[in-house]
C-alpha cells in the first residue's frame, strides 16, 4: 500500500536532511564561508581613506563607491533564493563566492586599469554586491531543507554568527595590512581566502556531479514546472508571511540605525573615550550572544514547547528588550554604562536569528530561499554599506560625508551610504531636536512595531501551498 502523497514527501524531505556528522561539517564551512562574505564586503570601507588619497576621491565620490554595493545587493535576492530552492543552495553560494572572491582579489588591477578609477570601482561594488546579494537567501533554503526543525535555530545562529566575526577579522587584520602592505593586500588577503574556502567546499563537501548538473540548469534557463513555480497567490494571501516580512524589515532599520550612529554617539557625547572599545566590544558581545540564542532556542523545542512560543520569545528578546537596552542609552551620562547598554542592545539583536529568520524557513521550506529573498530585499532597502570595521578609523567620522549629502542633514556620519530611510530619519531628528534620546526613542518605535506584528500574526506552522488548500 502506497503512504499518502502529504507523508511521501515528508519522508523525502527527511531522507534529504544531513545527517549530524553532516550537519557539523557543513555548519563549520558555512560559518567560515558567512565570514569570508563579510571579509570581502567590508574590505573598500577599510580601504576607503588610502585609495581616496590615491586616486584623489572627494567624500562625495567616495560615497557613491561605498553605497554602491547595495545597488546591486537589493536586486539578487530573490532570484538568489530561488535559485537555491530550485538547485539547492549549497550551489548557488559555491558559484556566488568563487566569483565575488576572484572579483575582490582583482580589485588593485581593476583600479589600474585606466585613468576612471571612479567607474571601475563603483562597477566592481556593484557586481560585487549582486553575487552576495543570493548569500543569505540561499542558505535560507540550503538550511531549510537539510536541517532539521528541532536543530535550526543553533544551526541558522551559529552560522549568522560568521557576519560578526568577519567585520572583527578584517578590521583587526585588514588594519595591519593597510598600515603594513597597503590597501592592495587587504583584497588580495580576503579574495584570496575566499577562493581557498572555494576550493575546500568544491572538493571534501559537495559533489562535482551536482555541480556540473546545476549549471545544467543554470544553462538551460531555468525551466519551469508546475511544482517548481512559486505559488505567489497563496504565499503572500497568509498573514503569517506578512508578518514575517515586516518584522525582517523592522529588525534591519532598527540595527542598521544603531550601527551607523553609535559611533558618533559615542565620540560627541564621550570625546576623550578610547574608539576601540565602542568600536570593538558590541561585536564581541555578539558573537556569544548569537551562539546562546540558537542553543536556547533548539533546548526550549526539545523540552517540548510550541515552536511557535520558542520564535516569538527569540523576537521579545530580540526587538524587545534589545530596544530597551537602545532606550538606556539616552539617558545615562556613564561611558561604562553606555558602552554595556550599547553591547547588550546589539547582542540581543542576533536573537533575530533564532527567531523570524528561522520562522521563514518554519512557514514554507520549499520556497523558503523566495521568501527570505523578500523579506531580505525589504531589509536592505533599510540598510547602508557597510560600515568601517571595528577598530578602523572610518571615512565617515569626517565631515561632509556622502550621507550628509544624500540626508541633508547630519554631520560625521559613521556611514557612507544613500537614501537611506532609516539612516537618514536618524539624522533628521539629531538635527531637529539636537538629542540623541530621539534616535533611541525610534530605534523602540520601529523595533515594537515590528514585535507587535510579529506577536498577532506570526505562526510557525508550514504552509500548505499546494493548489488543493489554496483557501487555508
Amino acid at each position: 500500500m502506497q503512504p499518502p502523497p502529504d507523508e511521501a514527501r515528508k519522508n523525502a524531505a527527511q531522507d534529504a536532511q544531513w545527517s549530524r556528522p553532516e550537519c557539523q561539517a557543513w555548519t563549520g564551512a558555512l560559518l567560515l564561508g558567512t565570514c569570508l562574505l563579510y571579509c570581502a564586503r567590508v574590505s573598500m570601507p577599510v580601504c576607503s581613506v588610502s585609495m581616496s588619497q590615491d586616486f584623489g576621491w572627494n567624500k562625495k565620490e567616495a560615497g557613491i563607491v561605498l553605497s554602491s554595493f547595495f545597488w546591486g545587493y537589493c536586486l539578487t535576492q530573490i532570484v538568489g533564493g530561488h535559485l537555491g530552492d530550485r538547485i539547492g543552495g549549497e550551489k548557488v553560494i559555491l558559484l556566488s563566492a568563487s566569483a565575488w572572491g576572484f572579483i575582490t582579489a582583482a580589485t588593485p588591477m581593476l583600479a589600474h586599469l585606466g585613468s576612471t578609477h571612479l567607474v571601475f570601482m563603483t562597477f566592481s561594488r556593484i557586481l560585487t554586491g549582486l553575487l552576495q546579494g543570493v548569500y543569505f537567501p540561499a542558505l535560507t533554503s540550503l538550511l531549510s531543507q537539510k536541517v532539521r526543525e528541532s536543530e535550526r535555530g543553533f544551526t541558522y545562529s551559529t552560522v549568522g554568527a560568521g557576519s560578526q566575526f568577519g567585520t572583527l577579522v578584517t578590521g583587526a587584520v585588514g588594519s595591519l595590512l593597510l598600515d603594513w602592505y597597503g590597501w592592495q593586500s587587504v583584497f588580495y588577503f580576503s579574495g584570496g581566502l575566499t577562493l581557498l574556502w572555494v576550493c575546500y567546499v568544491y572538493r571534501y563537501l559537495l559533489s562535482e556531479q551536482d555541480l556540473i548538473l546545476a549549471l545544467g540548469v543554470l544553462a538551460q534557463g531555468l525551466p519551469m514546472s508546475q511544482h517548481t513555480k512559486v505559488p505567489w497567490r497563496q504565499l503572500f494571501r497568509k498573514p503569517s508571511v506578512w508578518a514575517v516580512i515586516f518584522s525582517q524589515l523592522s529588525s534591519a532599520c532598527s540595527f542598521f540605525i544603531l550601527l551607523s550612529w553609535l559611533p558618533t554617539f559615542f565620540k560627541e557625547t564621550f570625546p576623550s573615550s578610547k574608539g576601540w572599545i565602542f568600536n570593538v566590544v558590541p561585536w564581541l558581545v555578539a558573537i556569544p550572544a548569537s551562539l546562546f540564542s540558537g542553543f536556547l532556542s533548539d533546548h526550549l523545542i526539545s523540552q517540548g514547547y510550541r515552536t511557535i512560543t520558542v520564535r516569538k520569545f527569540m523576537q521579545v528578546m530580540g526587538l524587545g528588550l534589545s530596544s530597551i537596552f537602545a532606550l538606556c542609552l539616552g539617558h545615562t551620562s556613564s561611558f561604562c554604562k553606555s558602552v554595556v547598554f550599547a553591547s547588550a542592545s546589539i547582542g540581543l539583536q542576533t536573537f533575530n536569528h533564532s527567531g523570524i529568520s528561522v520562522n521563514i524557513q518554519d512557514l514554507a521550506p520549499s520556497c523558503a530561499g523566495f521568501l527570505f529573498g523578500v523579506a531580505n530585499t525589504a531589509g536592505a532597502l533599510a540598510a547602508p554599506t557597510p560600515a568601517s570595521p571595528p577598530g578602523t578609523t572610518p571615512l565617515a567620522s569626517h565631515p561632509g560625508t556622502a550621507l550628509e549629502t544624500a540626508c541633508h542633514s547630519a554631520p560625521r556620519s559613521p556611514l557612507l551610504s544613500a537614501g537611506v530611510v532609516g539612516v537618514c530619519l536618524g539624522g533628521y531628528l539629531i538635527e531637529t531636536t539636537g538629542s540623541w534620546t530621539s534616535v533611541f526613542n525610534l530605534v523602540a518605535a520601529i523595533s515594537s512595531l515590528g514585535l507587535c506584528t510579529f506577536l498577532v500574526f506570526g505562526q510557525a506552522k508550514r504552509v500548505d501551498l499546494s493548489p488543493a488548500h489554496e483557501d487555508l
